[in-house]
């Protein structure tokens, strides 16, 4: 008996791969090569809770992940901008893009049109990460994505500590944020200056109410350009990024906040010790009484 498409994959050298694409890695355009078979294998680990109906894959290169994700995946979808590995990987997974298993779209992440996939698991192009991140974030699937070791730590980021912040808050808006492992330079070719490290997420909604999400997302990005100042300073000096007409009103009704997360000092505080849900219930406030007049 034959052996079934699965078991075709998994085990294809990423040396070989990077061979026989016959492209070297330029790492002036954000390419770096995963080509450590232990940290390889286990990316899909990671997803084995996840519904791998049809697994999206951003920037594919020369096909190391699509051949761990087509063992364990009924359908894989890669994303790549580079028409050369966009080839490759068409003759590379031949057969499997003849079955409908693996469909290769040759664009940019950030433009094409996504597929509706049930899991994105990728080795992310890091100059882009932000972007991608939060194009896929809002979509409601789970992802295992490599990221910057910084930038991921900074994606779990807690209220108080050191990685907390702006991108923490919206990260976690969407989902849970776990960092599952950190992945050395040397397991890249070429070794690119930083670690790096496999972040999960887990879609959820929020623990509290958001009635305008983008005003929301728009009041933390605001209040985090002054982290080192007061909220209330905060708000008063970053009414043009927030979009509040009247930003001491918001200061004003803040005073004496109504008893919920927020407290009598929430204005003393500075947005890095201020909760998720206290920005919330903030931008709640700001919303009110700093828009169109109160």
């Amino acid at each position: 008996m034959g052996r079934s498409p699965r078991e075709e994959h998994g085990t294809r050298d990423p040396d070989g791969l990077i061979r026989r694409a016959g492209v070297r890695a330029d790492p002036n355009s954000d390419q770096h090569f995963l080509i450590d078979d232990r940290v390889v294998d286990r990316i899909p680990e990671y997803a084995e809770e996840m519904d791998l109906t049809h697994v999206l894959e951003i920037g594919g290169g020369p096909g190391v992940l699509t051949d761990r994700l087509l063992a364990t995946a009924d359908r894989v979808t890669v994303v790549e901008r580079d028409p050369k590995f966009a080839d490759f990987l068409r003759r590379e997974f031949a057969e499997d893009c003849r079955t409908g298993r693996l469909t290769v779209v040759e664009g940019d992440a950030l433009s094409v049109d996504l597929p509706d996939f049930t899991a994105c698991v990728a080795n992310l192009p890091y100059g882009i990460s932000s972007e991608i991140t939060f194009r896929l974030l809002p979509l409601g699937k789970p992802t295992i994505l490599m990221f910057q070791r910084e930038f991921a730590e900074r994606m779990a980021g807690e209220s108080g500590t050191d990685d907390y912040g702006r991108l923490s808050v919206t990260a976690q808006h969407y989902a849970d944020v776990e960092v599952v492992e950190v992945v050395p330079r040397e397991a890249f070719s070429p070794a690119p200056e930083v670690s790096s490290a496999i972040v999960r997420t887990t879609p959820r909604d929020p623990d509290y109410e958001v009635d305008d999400e983008a005003f929301f997302l728009d009041f933390v990005k605001a209040v985090f350009t002054q982290r080192r100042k007061t909220i209330r300073n905060a708000i008063r000096n970053t009414a043009h990024i927030s979009g509040l007409d009247d930003a001491d009103a918001v200061v004003d009704a803040l005073e004496e906040p109504e008893p919920d997360v927020l407290t009598d000092d929430i204005l003393r505080k500075r947005a890095g010790n201020v909760t998720p849900a206290q920005f919330a219930a903030m931008a709640g406030v700001a919303d009110e009484f700093g828009r169109g007049g109160g």
